[in-house]
This record gives structure tokens, C-alpha cells and sequence, in this order.
């Protein structure tokens, strides 16, 4: 004994160190510590393989503020012009935008969220490894309140400087005004990945579907009496001017109501940048216990909803739930054929269309339904144009100046385009990323990945076609244009769905993202950035060109010349975005099969 106790004790030391055990970090850090490196690493990668493609998405970013602080500059610069008025006139904006981006960022949370959640290859990872829901679902969180939130910064950024600026405003009112923004954007994270849950959870119950049909139903028809706007007369313009500006914002109290997370954002900055500290430090405050409280409840007791909530999307045989549920057809059976859909029939109908397109055009559109992602956010564009033509056809009454009906068609022929750019940009460019590891299946079959991409073109320039000409068709007849103006309007967007589609379609192809499932992180990658500030760059040319080369522009005589040089521009550079790109990408999928 006595000649083994030196030996333990000099082992001690070293037994004690070695049993000590490493230390781990928790679940939550180390999926932020592994997703972090991994988009640094993307980040650097991207910059390592095209340097000039990176500085001209910097140089567009950088130009994109710049004139984005310009026009909110001179835009409040306007408003404050008028006297008396004008203080009133850009607190109501104020209250009103952040209103407005409330209900976006909570309806764009919404459908990330259940994207992310629901929809998303390492959730179903993670589940069976050890790690509690509750911690996935907190990173689920995270990942989707930055994905729907990024945007929303980079958008009011410029507008709350250049307001700091107008109101001179001390130094510590900007990171003042940041902080508070930091707090907004997390609750309507926390309502969108709640609503989340709770949707996937009980999607599959007949109740669930008509309550949920009945609320967006009253939603809009209760917008639709809401916004009616008054009919004011001259004699009221020329008498009582402060009586008729009170009922041209009635309509706008509802962004002033206290309960409002966007009142509380709105008041907090325009209290600060008045000097008000102390009120200011208020509705701060009012944002960080709202923040705690529902934020604390969020991240500890969202666990046992978000896993029994997955269970139930595994579960389902369809999106409908119960097999045979709620359908608005029933598939025909002829004989002993397999049953065929109305769409099945309807792609029959059209004349010269091979059955191998048919099949791959009948898939995708059978995928786009079953992603319930994609036809959500389908919903809302849509939602969204339903709210511009209830304006339009009201703003159309008071256009009496030919000048003022000519800017304005121009306006709304950009206003379209700009739909037509986030139609191909979201969800045309995604297209052949979505094959994903299932590429190599559609390649060996007969139609081959050129005949692929091609279909998928035609597929995508029709529909867009279809939406985007209607879309102008109603929109010029509510302006009330003539009829040449109309059809001028109309050829110039086919051209530029054209062209936008074979942008899409070939920078998708260029720039695959073939690991992810995922559509709004297909379109949030270098490609996606891409080819969204290669179209937007183009419409904001096209619109230029065609401004200046129409007869109609009323800027000065007709002049042929210049007319002929513009149209010639306009049709070169369509050519090369739409034809440049499919070319390429037509020689990379000969490679993919090679």
C-alpha cells in the first residue's frame, strides 16, 4: 500500500484531467456556430469564383440606396413643403408604411416559416437525432425571421435616414431608431411561425379549412368597404380644405391604433427625432417587454406544438388531409385507363404538344401544387395586385391632364413589369434547381435535359404571358387609354416575358442549386440575386426607351429618328437577356448529360 500511494498520487492529476469531460456547446449554438460558417464560406467561395458578377451585384446594391435616399429625400422634402400640412402629412406616411410592412413581414413569416419547418430536408434530419424540438424549432425561428426580414431593412433603411435627416436629428437617434427595428421585426416572427404551426397542425380539419376560408374571405371584403374612397366636389376643395384632408385620411387611422406593434415602432422614432426621450424610451420599452414575454413563451413552449404538428404533415396522405376529402373534381376513369385529371385532359387539347411534354408540364404543375409554399406566396402577389386595381380604377377618375394619363400608363406599364420580373425571378428560376438529386431520372428519359429546359421555358413564357397581358389589358382599360397605347403597352410586355423568362430559365440552369429544396433560398443565392438586378435593370431601361420612342410620350414632336433608335436599342438588348443566357445554359445541360 505504502509503495502504491506515490503512484496515485502522481497519477491523480492526470486521471482527474483526462475524466474531465470536453467542453460542448448547447444544441441551439452549435447549429448558429455551423450555419454561420457555412455561409461565410459560401460568401467568400462566391467571391473567390466570379469577382465581377459579385462587384456588380455590390455596385447595384450600393446604387440601389443611393437613389432610394434621393427619392425618399425629396419625396418628404414635398410633403413638408406645404405648410401646416406638412408635419401631418408625413406622420400619417410614417404610421401608415410601418403598418403596411407589419401585415407583409407577418404574412411573408408566415409562409417561410412553414417552408422552413415543415418543408425542409434537415428538419426531418434533426428530428430523430438527439436534439429536443423545442431547439429546432428555435432555430427554425431564427433562420426564418432573418430570411423574411433582410429585405424589410434593406427597404426602410434609406427612408428613416433620409427622415433623420430632414427632421436633423441627433447622432444617437440612429442606433436608437435600429434597436427598435431590431424589436419590431421579432414579433411578427413570432405570429408568423405560431400561425405556422398552428396551420400545419390542423390543415387537415374541415373546420379548420372553412374558418380559414371565411376570415380571408371577410378580410378582403371588409378592405374592400374600408378603403372606399369619398367622392369629394370642387366646392369642397375651395372652401374647406382642412375638413376634406381629414376625410382623405380617415382612412388611415387604422395604422394609429395603440395596439399596433407598428405604432409603437412609429411613435418611437418620431418621438426621439423630436427629442421626446422620454416618450421615445416609453414605446421602447413597450416593444422589449411585448418582445420578452412572447419571444420567452416562443422559445420555451413551442417544442410540444411544432412536433405534433410535423407528425401530422408526415401523416396525410394528401394536402387535404383524409384520402378522398375535400376536392373541388373527381378524377374520371375510362374503362381501364388510369383516372385522368381536368388538367390532364385540358394538355391534351393543345394541338402539337408531344406527350412527353405534356408528362413533365403535368408534373410541374402537379408539384407546384403540392408545395404549399408556392402557390401561398402565389396567393399574396395576387392579393397584392388586387389591391393596386381597386386603387387604380379609383385614381383613373382624376386624370384629366394628357401629360399627367401619359406618366401615369408608363408608371403602370412599370408597375406590371415589375410583376412579370418577381413572377420569373421567384418562380421560374428555381425550376430546374427543384429536379434536384432527382436530375439524373428526368435525364435519362427520352425527353432529355435541352428538350427539359425548353419545355419549362415555353411552359413558364406562356403563363406569364397570360397573367402579364391581362394584367395590362385591365389595367389600360381602367386608365381609360386608347386603344393604340393599349396594344403598344401590351407587345411591349410579350417582349419582355420573352425575355425575362429566358433570363430566369437560363441563369437557373447557370446556376443550379441542386442540394436544396427549398425555393426562397434557391432564388436568395448569387444566381437568384443575379438575375433579379440583371431584370430589374432591364425593365428600368426598357420603360426609358420605350418612353422616349413612343408617339404618345408627349414630351415634345414626333421624331422618327429617335423613335427607330430606341425601339432598335430596346429589341437588341431583349435579344441578348433572353437569347444570351438560353444559349449558354443550353450548352451547360449538354454538359450535365456528358
Amino acid at each position: 500500500m505504502a509503495d502504491d500511494a506515490p503512484t496515485t498520487c502522481l497519477a491523480g492529476p492526470a486521471v482527474v484531467a483526462a475524466s474531465r469531460p470536453e467542453r460542448i456547446p448547447g444544441p441551439l449554438l452549435l447549429l448558429l456556430r455551423i450555419n454561420l460558417l457555412q455561409a461565410w464560406r459560401k460568401v467568400l467561395g462566391v467571391g473567390q469564383a466570379s469577382p465581377l458578377l459579385t462587384l456588380l451585384i455590390g455596385l447595384f446594391l450600393v446604387g440601389y440606396a443611393s437613389l432610394a435616399f434621393a427619392l425618399f429625400d425629396r419625396a418628404l422634402r414635398f410633403a413638408g413643403s406645404f405648410p401646416g400640412l406638412g408635419p401631418v402629412l408625413i406622420e400619417r406616411m410614417l404610421f401608415l408604411l410601418f403598418a403596411c410592412l407589419f401585415g407583409l413581414l407577418l404574412v411573408s413569416n408566415l409562409i417561410i416559416s412553414y417552408t422552413n419547418l415543415f418543408r425542409n430536408r434537415e428538419v426531418w434530419f434533426l428530428l430523430p437525432q438527439p436534439v429536443p424540438p423545442q431547439v429546432i424549432f428555435q432555430w427554425k425561428f431564427i433562420e426564418s425571421a432573418v430570411l423574411a426580414s433582410w429585405a424589410f431593412l434593406f427597404l426602410i433603411a434609406p427612408l428613416l435616414t433620409a427622415y433623420g435627416l430632414r427632421q436633423e436629428a441627433p447622432w444617437h437617434f440612429y442606433p436608437f431608431t435600429l434597436l427598435l427595428i431590431a424589436l419590431f421585426i421579432i414579433l411578427p416572427g413570432v405570429a408568423g411561425s405560431y400561425l405556422a404551426a398552428l396551420t400545419a397542425r390542423f390543415l387537415d380539419r374541415r373546420a379548420f379549412q372553412i374558418a380559414a376560408l371565411t376570415l380571408a374571405a371577410g378580410a378582403v371584403l371588409g378592405s374592400f368597404l374600408y378603403f372606399r374612397p369619398d367622392v369629394v366636389t370642387d366646392e369642397d376643395l375651395e372652401s374647406r380644405v382642412l375638413v376634406v384632408l381629414d376625410r382623405l385620411l380617415m382612412r388611415t387611422r387604422f395604422a394609429q391604433y395603440p395596439l399596433l406593434p407598428s405604432y409603437w415602432l412609429s411613435s418611437g422614432v418620431q418621438q426621439w427625432a423630436e427629442g421626446a426621450l422620454a416618450a421615445a424610451v416609453f414605446f421602447g420599452g413597450v416593444l422589449l417587454s411585448n418582445v420578452l414575454f412572447l419571444g420567452g413563451l416562443m422559445f420555451t413552449r413551442m417544442g410540444t406544438l411544432f412536433y405534433h404538428a410535423a407528425s401530422s404533415v408526415q401523416s396525410r396522405a394528401n394536402f387535404f388531409g383524409r384520402s378522398g376529402g375535400w376536392r373541388f373534381w373527381r378524377p374520371r376513369t375510362e374503362g381501364f385507363d388510369y383516372p385522368t385529371s381536368p388538367l390532364e385532359r385540358l394538355l391534351r387539347w393543345i394541338p402539337g404538344l408531344p406527350a412527353d411534354a405534356r408528362a413533365l408540364m403535368l408534373k410541374d404543375a402537379r408539384t407546384f401544387w403540392r408545395d404549399t409554399s408556392q402557390w401561398a406566396q402565389t396567393l399574396v402577389l395576387f392579393g397584392l395586385l388586387t389591391v393596386y386595381f381597386m386603387n387604380l380604377r379609383h385614381f383613373s377618375q382624376r386624370l384629366t391632364n394628357p401629360f399627367w394619363i401619359v406618366i401615369v400608363s408608363y408608371l403602370n406599364l412599370g408597375a406590371c413589369s415589375l410583376n412579370l420580373a418577381t413572377l420569373t425571378t421567384r418562380f421560374v428560376y428555381p425550376q430546374f434547381s427543384l429536379e434536384g438529386k432527382r436530375l439524373w431520372i428526368v435525364g435519362l428519359a427520352p425527353l432529355g435535359l435541352p428538350r427539359v429546359m425548353l419545355t419549362k421555358f415555353l411552359m413558364t413564357t406562356s403563363i406569364s404571358l397570360m397573367i402579364t397581358g391581362g394584367l395590362i389589358l385591365m389595367s389600360c382599360h381602367m386608365l381609360q387609354l386608347s386603344w393604340a397605347l393599349t396594344v403598344y403597352h401590351t407587345l411591349s410586355v410579350g417582349v419582355m416575358a420573352l425575355t425575362l423568362n429566358g433570363l430566369a430559365t437560363g441563369t437557373g440552369v447557370l446556376y443550379p442549386n441542386l442540394k436544396e429544396d427549398n425555393p426562397s433560398r434557391i432564388v436568395s443565392g448569387f444566381g437568384g440575386t443575379f438575375c433579379l438586378v440583371l431584370s430589374f435593370l432591364y425593365i428600368v431601361v426598357s420603360i426609358v426607351l420605350l418612353a422616349t420612342a413612343s408617339p404618345w410620350s408627349g414630351h415634345g414632336p414626333f421624331r422618327p429618328t429617335t423613335t427607330a433608335l430606341c425601339w432598335g436599342l430596346w429589341l437588341a438588348m431583349s435579344w441578348i437577356l433572353g437569347w444570351l443566357p438560353m444559349r449558354l445554359a443550353m450548352r451547360r445541360v449538354r454538359q450535365f448529360e456528358t
